[in-house]
């Protein structure tokens, strides 16, 4: 699949092949080109930020699959930066830190990170940590659209469910009849079932 790289203003830039999007936010200019720089190489798409108002802005306007975001920044900090956006968007994150410390580790992992980087860092020898944290990234997107479509699942059965009890109470029917009533209605209208059930169960419904 072929995507557009971005640069740290966030324009489009030359189309490479595309890996995922990062988002990294970076107040120091030489480390944030080096990031850039090395992971457009690697066939991302990169856009960066300088602090962390610029991050939530970019990270809550845009859709990426992972933010590296370094823990001192300009503003507000990088965890309370990150801690926002993967709230509002789910977006995950792995934290970029000048050392390795037991309580940063502790405030990234609480606020949701799913990696830690210290620097200085080797682009090369992080790709590998990029990419790991890209596929669980994939994988928790997969299991909330799983989970998702299986509470959307569960709330149409239940509804589905209820409207029978309300036609067989109406009508003195048995609950297949019921059913059956219920479905031929559905298609007659030319509704879905769970449609016309979330009608009858709010009164809305018309007479079948």
């Amino acid at each position: 699949m072929q995507g557009t790289s971005i640069d740290n203003s966030g324009r489009a830039g030359a189309t490479t092949e595309r890996r995922g999007s990062v988002l990294i936010a970076e107040d120091d200019e030489i480390i944030l080109a080096a990031l850039t720089r090395g992971l457009e190489q690697a066939g991302y798409a990169v856009a960066g930020a300088h602090s962390g108002e610029e991050a939530i802005e970019l990270g809550l306007a845009g859709h990426f699959d992972l933010a590296i975001v370094d823990v001192r920044l300009p503003g507000i900090s990088g965890i309370a930066a990150a801690r926002r956006i993967h709230e509002e968007t789910g977006m995950p994150f792995v934290v970029l830190s000048s050392f390795s410390n037991e309580q940063v580790v502790a405030e990234a992992n609480a606020a949701g990170a799913i990696g830690y980087l210290v620097k200085p860092l080797d682009v090369k020898q992080m790709l590998p940590e990029i990419k790991t944290a890209l596929e669980r990234s994939a994988d928790l997107r997969r299991l909330a659209a799983s989970e998702a479509g299986l509470a959307k699942a569960l709330n149409q059965s239940r509804d589905i469910s209820i409207a029978i009890g309300i036609i067989m109470e109406r009508l003195h029917l048995g609950r297949d009849p019921a059913f059956e009533r219920l479905r031929k209605a559905a298609r007659d209208r030319r509704q879905k079932l769970h449609d016309l059930a979330a009608e009858i169960i709010g009164g809305q419904g018309k007479a079948l």
